[in-house]
């Protein structure tokens, strides 16, 4: 006998317990495999899904375009009209701002102030507003934002102002608008 022959009938062995072992292992799972079918089985006789039927498609009417004649809204014609209009009877509101000199803090939107304190000096109460990370005192009577905006009252926590905007119907028209004391988090 050879000395690797041992060895061989060793590694024969091994092998065929591992076998059997795996034969055995699979056996048990087999039997829950089994447990595990039949339980679906039933599961699916025992549940019957409930499905609501679709709703029939409701019937589409076409209608006929009637403003076809009209003049067109973003029309050079419509533009005209209005510019004519303007011209004629310009708008009290609008022709007092438009003649005089604008203020530096009209450059900037209205949103893009912040009002961070309050000071009052002589009995006369300023606004303190951080623009650009630059700080402007305002009055009652100065001039601020884009859109015409005049400062009517300052309090300790605000600033009220009322602004010159167009409506839908291109009307120019006041309207009230305010900035509020912004508290830094801390």
């Amino acid at each position: 006998m050879t000395p690797s022959a041992p060895i061989a009938r060793s590694a024969s062995v091994i092998a065929t317990a591992t076998i059997a072992l795996a034969t055995l292992a699979l056996a048990g799972c087999s039997g829950e495999q089994q447990e595990l079918t039949q339980w679906m089985e039933q599961q699916r006789r025992e549940v019957k899904p409930n499905v609501q039927p679709l709703s029939a498609p409701k019937k589409f009417n076409p209608q006929a375009y009637l403003a076809l004649g009209g003049v067109e809204p973003f029309s050079n014609q419509k533009l005209t009209v209005a510019l004519r209009q303007e011209a004629r009877q310009p708008n009290s509101l609008l022709s007092s701002e438009l003649n005089r000199r604008k203020e530096p803090l009209e450059a900037y939107p209205l949103d893009s102030m912040s009002m961070v304190g309050s000071v009052s000096r002589a009995g006369r109460p300023y606004a303190l507003l951080r623009v650009d990370n630059l700080l402007y005192q305002v009055k009652q009577g100065d001039y601020l934002g884009q859109n015409y905006g005049r400062v009517t009252r300052i309090s300790e926590t605000g600033v009220a102002l009322r602004e010159i905007v167009q409506d839908a119907a291109g009307e120019w028209i006041e309207r009230p608008s305010a900035l509020q004391l912004q508290e830094k988090a801390r």
